[in-house]
């Protein structure tokens, strides 16, 4: 290991290269397996100009590049940037490599979303999916639903060199990457739901399953349960949603993010900023406060919430070895939990 000036992409390349093919095997078969792996905070235009001089580099050195991967692939602590990886194939590694994988961490082949994922999700869903019709109500719910949905997507998209940031403090930079990934694909997920006749409960079951396919990870998994939790309270069929409702759903989505995720209040996670507001929402609701108005009120509490995480250490997850450096830093989970809560009001409504 060691430390070197900063070079441009083509230098880079060409020193990724040079180091990986000097541990070439005798028996080089000349067929290899690629991965250019940005490590979670590398931002994709830049990984593929890498990408482009990495390819030309190996081809003419007389390598065939079987199905190559370049995107993040394993993040890691304190190390941002590329990594290269090669693989030298004969052909049993080469069937290996080239066979279809689908697990929680990585996707490939013909049972994989990775190749224009969100097409093949929305062909392999349109007219097989069915939704029972919900109650008038409901379906002008998830109208709502699939709108607040979208203003989460943007508000996540914008924000999301900060969330990297942050995370990149004490974690591995790629909380602003997966919440882009999570959120957006929810969000067109829910509107070709919602297209095809779902209602509120429905709408947030299929985003939540959509949430947690796209973002992976951790924090994936727990917003697209959270997502589902909420989707089930809420169901298809009320007569009318009030701030009632809308408590209980957000308490079964904290319910099921405290159950899967093991992190507690004060451990410095996105439930330092979801309990919160639960709780706030709950007297809201106790006092009969109307739905928007109440929602407003307590998404300043999340803010705050989110703000405080700062003096926080965190406890579980990836920042905790490096806890006493996050000081002073919020968390990125509380951060972007407290943009998704405000983004569910319609543009322009605060308190």
């Amino acid at each position: 290991m060691g430390e070197d000036d900063l070079r441009s992409a083509a230098e880079v390349a060409r020193i990724l290269v040079d180091r990986v093919l000097a541990e070439a095997p005798v028996d080089d078969s000349k067929r290899i397996a690629v991965i250019l792996d940005g490590l979670g905070s590398t931002k994709y235009e830049e990984l593929f100009v890498v990408w482009g001089t990495v390819r030309k580099l190996l081809e003419d050195r007389g390598y065939t590049l079987v199905e190559p991967l370049v995107g993040e692939y394993v993040t890691s602590l304190d190390m941002e940037g590329i990594a290269l990886a090669v693989e030298y194939l004969d052909e049993e590694l080469e069937t290996y490599w080239s066979a279809p994988c689908d697990t929680a961490s990585f996707r490939k082949g013909a049972s994989s979303m990775a190749s224009g994922e969100r097409k093949v999700y929305a062909e392999a869903t349109e007219g097989v999916d069915s939704f029972e019709q919900g109650s008038a109500a409901s379906v002008a719910a998830a109208d709502y639903m699939v709108g607040a949905l979208g203003r989460m997507s943007q508000a996540i998209a914008a924000a999301e060199p900060e969330l990297a940031r942050i995370d990149g403090v004490a974690g591995d930079g790629d909380h602003g990457r997966g919440m882009v990934k999570g959120s957006t694909f929810a969000y067109e997920t829910a509107r070709a739901a919602f297209d095809r006749g779902a209602a509120a409960g429905s709408v947030l079951r299929e985003a939540g399953r959509a949430w947690a396919a796209k973002a992976g990870g951790t924090s994936g998994v727990l917003w697209g349960s959270a997502l589902e939790a909420a989707g089930d309270i809420v169901g298809d069929h009320s007569t009318g949603y009030d701030t009632r409702i809308a408590a209980e759903a957000v308490r079964a989505a904290c319910e099921k993010m405290l159950s899967l995720g093991g992190a507690h209040r004060g451990d410095k996670t996105m439930l330092d900023c979801l309990i919160p507001f639960e709780e706030a929402l709950e007297v809201s609701a106790a006092r009969g406060e109307a739905l928007l108005d109440a929602w407003a009120e307590c998404a300043e509490v999340a803010q705050r919430s989110a703000e405080e995480t700062a003096n926080l250490v965190p406890k579980v997850g990836r920042a905790r070895p490096a806890a006493e450096r996050s000081l002073g830093t919020p968390d990125a989970g509380a951060v972007s939990m407290a943009l998704c809560i405000k983004a569910v009001l319609p543009q322009g409504q605060t308190r």
